[in-house]
């Protein structure tokens, strides 16, 4: 494992050919990889991703700098799915056209897929702006 910081002074960490850097946006976590996941690197970029997973903001893994996903690459998807549904988390995944062959491919489930972060934090301010609509109502009443 390699850590360096980019430009930005987000720091980038290299797990045997794939490049992980997370940051925290308004909306939602983002951890975004590039490069390569395979068998070599997979239970590194799984463990570094489940631990940005926060109970109170939806999750974005964008895959979408990714060349080779390897048809045991899905368990990343399978073990992201799990942790956010254990802390009741919503999630999307950024696919690069490597990631979506392999699902269309090999995997039987349906993984929240969107086009884009920016496209996923427009769904995630939607839902939190639904959830406020109907507290508005509730915070108003008096007793």
């Amino acid at each position: 494992m390699t850590s360096f910081t980019s430009r930005y002074g987000n720091p980038t960490v290299d797990y045997k050919g794939a490049h992980v850097r997370a940051h925290s946006r308004h909306v939602a976590t983002v951890v975004a990889v590039s490069g390569r996941i395979d068998s070599a690197n997979i239970d590194h970029i799984a463990d570094y991703a489940k631990k940005l997973v926060l109970a109170e903001k939806p999750f974005v893994l964008d895959l979408s700098g990714v060349s080779s996903f390897t048809p045991q690459s899905i368990r990343l998807l399978c073990d992201i799915d799990d942790v956010c549904t254990s802390v009741g988390v919503e999630w999307a995944v950024v696919a690069s056209d490597a990631v979506s062959r392999r699902l269309r491919r090999d995997s039987a489930v349906v993984f929240p897929v969107v086009g884009s972060v920016v496209e996923a934090e427009h769904e995630f301010d939607d839902e939190i702006l639904n959830r406020r609509r109907f507290l508005i109502p509730l915070l108003s009443k008096t007793a």
